[in-house]
């Protein structure tokens, strides 16, 4: 098991029942056990605590001027993989039911349309403002342009978007993760455990959202070893998103690297890198996982030949973005969740690196630290 520490919730009187707050979770830099803990870091605790005093002392926090009413409604609109994806969807709605069930407000889910046009995004968002929700999270960059829109005809709602920091909006607080910290630790996990010296990239859309994985990642396995090569591909071009859910060719493209002495590769390409995982265990080589920790979710045969995951921690984000809204503390703006504030981090299960752990673990500590700063594009 992974050495646990205990992050205690700030002072709140015995009585409150916020004090079940407090939470366990793994390494600092490792993100907790496994996808299904759930871990509210410490700011997030701090704002439901201000709104759980403020309830056993018998008053109302209050407002401010500038912002919206108390939240009592909260929904979330996904992406097109929708919830159930074992990823980014399901984090973010973990993320916001944690947070939800503690301060005792609704969660509606609303989902996303493979055809779905801006227009569609746009007429989802404001349903649900029309309908009283009153805090409304938009998964994915997609939700970006209708946003902008959306949140100016209602700007008594707070919105949140994850994955896009280009909404600027005076209600709109922009969801971001330092990708390419985490991904240079799964680097440094490839670097040091390859034995041909040749890795892989696999991106699902060259765009700048995966440059940052593949700057990241290359500059970790440079970082662990000088020698070795890293070999880069992206599945579709924009405006062709077809490589986010592609498997075939995503297991096409490992093949392909396997084949050219390629022994590890970093898929982060949404659904396609199950096809990537399946070629490495086909090969007998490994793959590095995304977003989610997918030694848990692969099938048997396939996990043993996943090496770790970078963990992006979309529930981080957006339980921080609930007990904002719900406690007056909402700020709009960028808000990015990197290694020193739990967004992001790698996965153990397996064991498959549990010997480099300490040595990685330096890395992510130097990072915290700034002595390491990780490039964002290749």
């Amino acid at each position: 098991m992974l050495p646990m520490t205990t992050i205690a919730a700030p002072a709140v009187p015995a009585p409150c029942m916020w004090s079940s707050l407090l939470i366990r979770i793994g390494t600092r830099y490792r993100g907790g056990m496994h996808l299904r803990s759930f871990a509210v870091p410490p700011f997030v605790m701090s704002v439901v605590a201000a709104v759980a005093l403020a309830a056993c002392s018998g008053r109302s926090p209050a407002p401010s001027p500038a912002g919206p009413a108390q939240v009592h409604r909260v929904a979330i609109a996904y992406d097109i993989s929708g919830r159930g994806d074992g990823g980014f969807n399901d984090l973010a709605y973990n993320g916001a039911k944690q947070a939800a069930d503690s301060l005792h407000v609704e969660l509606k889910e609303v989902t996303a349309k493979l055809d779905d046009t801006d227009d569609d995004r746009a007429e989802r968002l404001r349903l649900l403002a029309r309908s009283g929700y009153d805090a409304i999270i938009a998964v994915g960059f997609t939700y970006a342009m209708p946003l902008q829109t959306v949140a100016a005809e209602f700007p008594a709602t707070t919105f949140a978007i994850v994955d896009d920091g280009t909404v600027d909006a005076p209600n709109v607080q922009d969801i971001l993760f330092a990708e390419h910290e985490g991904s240079f630790l799964v680097g440094v996990a490839a670097g040091l455990r390859t034995t041909t010296g040749r890795v892989g990239f696999i991106g699902a859309v060259q765009i700048p959202l995966l440059q940052k994985f593949e700057a990241g990642f290359t500059a970790g396995v440079h970082a662990a070893n000088p020698a070795a090569t890293v070999q880069v591909t992206y599945l579709s071009q924009p405006p062709d998103y077809s490589g986010f859910g592609d498997p075939p060719h995503g297991k096409e493209a490992a093949l392909g690297m396997y084949d050219n002495g390629v022994d590890i590769i970093f898929a982060a390409a949404g659904g396609s890198g199950s096809g990537v995982h399946e070629a490495a265990a086909q090969t007998g080589h490994w793959s590095i996982g995304v977003d989610a920790d997918e030694y848990l979710l692969a099938p048997e045969g396939v996990r043993d030949h996943i090496l770790t995951s970078m963990l992006k921690n979309a529930n981080v984000g957006t339980a921080a973005f609930v007990g904002d809204a719900a406690g007056f503390a909402f700020k709009p703006g960028i808000r990015t969740f990197g290694l020193a504030n739990g967004g992001v981090g790698y996965a153990t299960s397996g064991g498959f690196i549990d010997d480099l752990v300490p040595r990685i673990d330096a890395y992510a500590a130097k990072i915290v630290a700034g002595t390491i700063v990780v490039p964002e594009t290749p």
